[in-house]
């Protein structure tokens, strides 16, 4: 008995010492990650979190204008959307074809309406939360993020004051959003009575329009996707690079580089090419005026050699060229705006500096190289 129970304390010692052995390496591990990652801040969590729920909620507090948000339209809107918020030529008309019945009901009735296939935005939009929220993330094209709160609320009351939906003294807050919502054309224009989600909840048990089954039967083989510019159309209408937002997925190829096939001689060429560490007069001048023309977002209506919404820049210097006075007239026509000279849609006034108008022209003027 007492060699049994020698042994068995020997047993049980050792397996002790082995649960050491074999589970501490594990316990230091797990030690090892407790100090990765933190709680995010306020101030994170504030800049992520800006989504405005239908009922309001996440709605920041501010307050804006219909008159403000006209003097933000002219400057920052209507160059794409039309100063009455009607183009078509770019982009969809925002305004048009709702009428004070349908403010009264809540229904837009030419949506019904197979004589008027328009479709504008304030037809369409049931919620002004949606409205607030997209020119929140993503106006100007060009430049998303870039209003302040307030400013969002003031081209929001100009918005809705150009449907006839508000008053020209009215003052949007996050106080009176939800007296507004009442008053939106197509706010009661909204159903699940369809079959785009599955369930009698989201659908009444309506059949979704399209029927997907996969299918693994007779598939191509061998294919091959490419995607590419023929040397002959490379560059032929601008550098894509340039004529793509600065933001998202899709930037644009440079186009004013040589194709793949000859990257690596293009590299080697750039390579050997002899380099300088200063800029000519000339080449400053140029850098600053295409740094304005960035600057007050003249790039999203104007391409450097192509037409955009308003003609290319090197157009306008080709158009001017001649002229004696061209510095003067060009910075008079960057400031003051002007319609009817490249087609109906209007450039509207520019509010920079003389002096900055003046590098423009100045630029415009000798040939707008880059």
């Amino acid at each position: 008995m007492s060699k049994f129970l020698n042994w068995r304390r020997t047993f049980l010692t050792f397996s002790a010492a082995s649960a050491v052995i074999f589970f501490a390496p594990i316990v230091f591990a797990q030690s090892e990650f407790t100090s990765i990652g933190r709680a995010a801040t306020t101030k994170e969590v504030a800049a992520w979190n800006i989504d405005v729920r239908p009922d309001f909620k996440g709605l920041p507090k501010g307050s804006g204008s219909v008159s403000q948000g006209m003097d933000i339209w002219e400057s920052k809107c209507a160059s794409c959307h039309g100063v009455f918020g009607e183009s078509n030529q770019t982009f969809s008309p925002l305004v048009g074809g709702t009428t004070a019945q349908d403010i009264q009901t809540g229904h837009v009735a030419r949506l019904n309406d197979a004589a008027y296939p328009g479709r504008t935005t304030l037809m369409k939009v049931s919620n002004l939360s949606t409205l607030w929220d997209y020119i929140n993330r993503a106006m100007p094209w060009n430049a998303p993020k870039s209003l302040s709160t307030d400013e969002v609320y003031a081209v929001t009351a100009y918005l809705l004051n150009l449907g006839a939906i508000v008053p020209d003294n009215l003052v949007l807050s996050d106080a009176n959003m939800a007296d507004i919502q009442r008053l939106l054309p197509n706010r009661n224009g909204t159903t699940t009575d369809h079959g785009l989600w599955p369930g009698k909840l989201m659908g009444n048990g309506a059949k979704p329009d399209v029927k997907a089954v996969a299918c693994m039967k007779n598939c191509a083989v061998d294919v091959k996707v490419t995607s590419f510019l023929p040397d002959f159309a490379r560059n032929a209408h601008g550098n894509l690079a340039e004529q793509n937002r600065s933001v998202g997925a899709q930037h644009g190829v440079d186009t004013s580089l040589p194709p793949a096939a000859n990257m690596v001689q293009a590299k080697q060429m750039a390579a050997a090419a002899p380099t300088t560490t200063t800029a000519s007069p000339v080449e400053s001048g140029n850098l600053a005026a295409v740094a304005l023309t960035k600057k007050f977002t003249c790039v999203a209506c104007h391409g450097m050699e192509n037409k955009i919404v308003g003609p290319g820049f090197k157009e306008v210097a080709k158009k001017y060229a001649e002229r004696t006075d061209a510095v003067s007239y060009l910075a008079g026509k960057i400031r003051a705006g002007g319609s009817g000279l490249w087609g109906p849609i209007p450039m509207p006034a520019q509010g920079l500096s003389d002096a900055d108008a003046q590098t423009i022209a100045k630029w415009l003027a000798a040939g707008a190289n880059k």
